[in-house]
């Protein structure tokens, strides 16, 4: 009797969850910008897709009034009382997945219908992943977050798996 041995490919990706961080949707009225960045001291951007860092914490442009803020957990953002603006914390909101590698791009193409290669490493976007709201933010050449409701990440992370799965078959 002769066994074979068959090497599959690597996927050439790997998944993980994140750890827990702060994270908050901040709505303000692009007059209030100055005074928000002043006493966040983080330059939030004006440009939809745009990241700004500070230290640990993140700001991402969602709209033409809106940013996700992400900062370490248990930290919270001040902003002056007397400055017009909505600050929600939605850090249990969101589960986050981290998908690296050099098939990372082709994994995530399982769920999101947009071309990857046109997401600028340091941007980010409000996409969908299958049918999950998503926040999809390209880390590094071959590194994405995918931040997806609590209620949908056991369904995300399936089809992650399945995917990965799939990438390691040759399917």
């Amino acid at each position: 009797m002769t066994a074979q041995i068959h090497a599959l490919p690597s996927a050439g990706v790997t998944i993980a969850e994140r750890a827990p961080v702060a994270r908050f949707s901040l709505r303000l009225r692009a007059a209030n910008l100055p005074a928000a960045r002043k006493a966040l001291d983080l330059a939030l951007p004006d440009r939809v897709g745009a990241i700004a860092t500070a230290g640990a914490r993140r700001a991402l442009c969602l709209g033409p009034d809106e940013w996700l803020l992400e900062c370490p957990e248990g930290e919270r953002p001040e902003l002056p009382a007397d400055l017009p603006h909505a600050l929600v914390d939605i850090s249990d909101r969101e589960i986050g997945f981290r998908i690296e590698g050099p098939r990372a791009a082709e994994l995530l193409s399982i769920g999101v219908a947009r071309d990857l290669s046109k997401v600028a490493v340091g941007s980010g976007r409000r996409t969908a992943f299958d049918s999950a709201q998503a926040v999809l933010i390209r880390e590094d050449d071959d590194a994405y977050t995918l931040s997806v409701w609590r209620s949908f990440a056991p369904h995300v992370a399936d089809l992650l798996a399945i995917g990965k799965a799939e990438l390691n078959t040759g399917l």
